[in-house]
């Protein structure tokens, strides 16, 4: 499956409205969506490297919009929209605990690794931050840095040494996104372990 995704986003990455499905991708990645942007943003970088910086000036702005989105909902209308969004998704549960147990110290250190690593997934942290009455200024803030920071380091390191990690990747995608899951939720769990 990750394949099929990875090939149809190279060939979407070519067409011209693709900046627009980047934007709209990574809106609601941030809020209410499953796919992270970067399933789009790798290999439109890929295809286009001089435009990489670009690319990555872009999706910050959108996924920042999608976060604030995300925000709303949680601080306004959890019940009526949020809580059915996270339900679909088989996250509510996980919601439910990481609201009972986290304090607000816990829900910014998981908007950086939501912002720079997905875990947990941005659309729960950005909910949470709403309904645990977030500043919205810190959040924008917090979301800003984190979400431009991946962004133009990825943008960087694929510009830089595209075609060798295109190969790279196309040939170990699986693996590849194992293992990262795997040592983000290790730094997470050590840090929780540590406190």
């Amino acid at each position: 499956m990750l394949k099929r995704l990875y090939a149809w986003t190279m060939a979407l990455a070519a067409r011209k409205t693709a900046v627009w499905w980047l934007g709209i991708v990574a809106f609601v990645e941030s809020s209410v969506f499953l796919v992270p942007a970067d399933v789009l943003f790798i290999p439109m970088v890929l295809a286009r490297p001089r435009r990489a910086m670009f690319f990555a000036s872009f999706v910050p702005v959108a996924s920042v919009l999608g976060a604030i989105a995300g925000w709303y909902l949680g601080h306004y209308a959890f019940e009526s929209v949020a809580r059915p969004v996270l339900e679909f998704y088989g996250k509510l549960e996980s919601f439910e605990h990481l609201k009972a147990s986290v304090d607000y110290e816990t829900i910014l250190l998981l908007l950086v690794t939501s912002g720079l690593a997905h875990l947990p997934p941005i659309k729960v942290v950005t909910i949470l931050s709403g309904a645990a009455n977030i500043s919205l200024s810190l959040f924008i803030l917090a979301a800003v840095v984190t979400r431009a920071a991946r962004f133009f380091i990825l943008a960087g390191l694929l510009q830089r040494y595209g075609e060798p990690i295109r190969d790279f990747i196309e040939k170990r995608l699986g693996v590849i996104t194992a293992v990262a899951a795997g040592a983000l939720i290790a730094v997470y769990a050590t840090y929780v372990l540590v406190r």
